[in-house]
């Protein structure tokens, strides 16, 4: 390296510290309390909520709340009631009966008649580092959307129809949620790294109309065939037609002349305009397919009107979105994080954000921090698994580049423990930036526990407090609400948050035991939880992975947040194993920092570490040192597979969807698996 190369080097570097030691501090801590943050001054005064009374306010007039959150979007006709429910059936009820909305319209329209057409609406970070990042206004994003539902109606979609959706992250695949939403068809997303008979299942069963795909998408630097996928995924379906992206030209693709459509050539002569459709509040604006770990997938139902309110009025506050910010959510469009918080969410606001194509380690465990510099991002909301992975990688690759335009930090997917949230804290933070813990599921829509971050306090592995206008309770098994202090299952009250599902597609009998069954008159989250200081949430996980343990029910989710306290541990995962005494033992998976100390005298300090944290009563009857577990794409831990694996069943179930499926024969070999059941 020349000398002048260096000194560059030195002054880069001696730019981001003073940049970094210059930053606002938005936190602080509290001198009383290890590990318990506060909004500063000057996060308080920028926040759009900052006093702690909201809460009790919104909680005396939960409907008055949300119908003056829901004014403050456009109605092409306002409601004839803000809230109904069946006294019977709690599961039947509705939000703003008889208001008419489009969620396009407030996406979009209503901004660029506010006279905001040229403010960027978002900023597309493609994988590949030789292609240009490419920046859409509203403006120029309501007319893509336009052209393409116009196409949409020629080929004879209307309102109510479903609409496949197979893309990467890619600029049309924002259009064509808006589309989809400009003329009341319904739109049904399908992950793209998902498989063709993935796509299948979720078509036939939506009985879809139209899918929109592309002919491929780059991954780790490899373009992938799509095409060849969603050929297999529309084969017997009721698909009549395939809109197809050109995403690259490195692929030759399958065309079926008839049914096949390049985008780019079905648009080319579209209208810019397109009258919106719009629809009753409690009409439906989407279905989305749970993973499919637990079986056949669910086709989640939402509306439009209570939806889009909840999704509009969490983005903002929470994140705290202003014309000057630039958002980043991470998570990709297949998942409900992306519909929300990458698409209706922020657009509702007005917000700018980012979105990015390529996966957040390639060509380097940097990319993302560049990406944060680059384009000066203020609000970066991602997954502890992603966290846990640049933890892994070392601190020297956030040390190169300059975040101290970050602001607010999220975390969202699964409870973030200490460590995870510590150093996204400090390393990607700088020790300036609350981090907010959303709680939230698919069924819910958004944000229903977090930390608002003008208010606070923000905890390590605490989420927060039942947003505005939300009322949570703990429960008992026996059905009775659990008294203070005591750890129970975490269930929504009524009146119940208009984002949440209403129904699951073509299968109401499901929908209400799945939901609605356990406890009377509220919604069953199947979370454990309990109550901690300042009356903040802690979620402890799912409680269908409870083990019974002579007789003491046992949340998984504790028994790993205390094995993962241990400081040689960085990850783990618990199942339980069927015991001839105890009816059910612990079984522990645990990834190391360090592999070269996995040994028996490590597994017994780790016993020991939970005889002290938890009790015998939860002490391991096994632990594996592992490489790695099997997750889901949206992070979360597939124990399902674990369970099978401990138990020898002769069928793991479909590995195909698993984010990390090469960890499976690992697995096998650690436990000695035979499949012989």
């Amino acid at each position: 390296m020349s000398a002048v190369s260096i000194i560059a080097t030195l002054i880069k570097l001696l730019e981001v510290r003073v940049s970094m030691s210059n930053g606002v501090k938005w936190v602080t801590e509290d001198p009383e309390k290890k590990n318990v943050f506060w909004p500063s001054e000057e996060m308080k005064k920028k926040a759009w909520v900052s006093d702690p009374n909201v809460y009790e306010e919104a909680m005396k007039d939960q409907e008055g709340y949300w119908a003056k959150v829901a004014g403050e979007l456009h109605w092409d006709k306002k409601w004839d009631k803000v809230y109904e429910q069946n006294p019977d059936k709690p599961w039947e009820f509705k939000w703003f009966l008889g208001g008419k909305i489009n969620a396009a319209y407030n996406c979009l329209d209503r901004h660029i008649e506010a006279g905001k057409g040229d403010k960027v609406a978002f900023v597309w970070v493609p994988e590949p580092v030789d292609e240009k990042p490419v920046e859409v206004t509203y403006a120029e994003l309501n007319k893509e959307v336009n052209k393409l539902a116009n196409a949409m109606k020629k080929l004879g979609i209307k309102k109510g129809d479903r609409v496949g959706i197979y893309l990467p992250m890619i600029p049309e695949m924002v259009a064509s949620l808006l589309a989809c939403a400009r003329i009341g068809a319904v739109h049904n997303v399908v992950f793209s790294a998902f498989s063709g008979e993935s796509v299948k299942d979720r078509m036939e069963d939506a009985e879809a109309k139209l899918l929109i795909t592309a002919n491929g998408y780059f991954r780790r630097g490899k373009p992938l065939d799509l095409k060849k996928n969603a050929d297999v995924g529309v084969e017997g379906t009721p698909i009549e037609n395939v809109i197809v992206v050109e995403r690259t030209k490195e692929i030759e693709v399958n065309w079926n002349e008839g049914k096949d459509h390049w985008y780019h050539e079905i648009i080319e002569n579209e209208s810019g305009e397109c009258e919106s459709e719009f629809v009753e509040s409690n009409d439906m604006l989407f279905m989305l397919y749970t993973s499919g770990t637990t079986g056949k997938p669910k086709g989640i139902v939402h509306d439009t009107g209570g939806y889009l309110t909840q999704a509009y009025i969490t983005a903002k506050n929470n994140f705290n979105l202003h014309d000057d910010d630039m958002f980043w959510c991470t998570a990709d469009v297949g998942w409900i994080t992306g519909h929300t918080y990458g698409c209706y969410g922020p657009l509702s606001v007005g917000a700018t954000q980012l979105v990015f194509e390529g996966a957040p380690n390639y060509p380097d465990m940097g990319r993302w921090w560049q990406v944060v510099q680059d384009h000066k991002v203020t609000v970066l909301y991602t997954a502890p698994t992603a966290i846990r992975m640049f933890i892994k990688a070392g601190d020297e690759w956030p040390k190169k580049y300059d975040m101290s335009s970050l602001r607010i930090l999220g975390s969202v997917g699964e409870p973030i423990d200490e460590e995870a949230w510590l150093w996204y804290f400090r390393t990607i933070g700088g020790s300036r930036c609350p981090v907010i813990d959303t709680y939230w599921q698919t069924e819910t829509g958004a944000h229903v526990i977090n930390t608002l971050p003008g208010v606070g306090p923000f905890v390590p592995t605490v989420a927060g407090r039942g947003f505005l206008g939300i009322n949570f309770s703990l429960y008992e098994e026996a059905g009775n609400e659990a008294e203070p202090g005591v750890p129970g299952f975490l269930a929504m009250k009524p009146p119940f948050s208009p984002g949440m599902l209403r129904g699951i597609y073509k299968n109401e009998q499901k929908f209400i035991d799945t939901y609605w069954s356990r406890f009377k008159g509220v919604y069953d989250t199947s979370d454990g939880a309990r109550f901690t200081d300042y009356d903040l949430i802690r979620v402890t996980g799912r409680v269908d992975d409870v083990m019974k343990v002579a007789g003491h029910r046992l949340s998984t989710g504790e028994l790993e947040n205390a094995i993962n306290e241990h400081e040689l541990v960085r990850e783990s995962a618990v199942v339980p194993r069927p015991d001839k005494i105890k009816g059910e033992v612990p079984i522990v998976f645990a990834l190391l920092r360090d592999a070269s100390k996995a040994s028996d005298d490590l597994k017994t300090e780790i016993v020991k570490h939970v005889d002290k944290m938890i009790g015998p009563t939860a002490r391991p009857a096994e632990i594996y040192f592992v490489e790695d577990v099997p997750k889901t794409r949206s992070g979360k831990i597939m124990r399902r597979i674990l369970r099978g694996l401990i138990k020898n069943e002769p069928n793991l179930g479909n590995t195909t969807t698993l984010l990390n499926p090469e960890c499976v024969e690992h697995l096998k070999e650690v436990v000695g698996y035979t499949g012989g059941g």
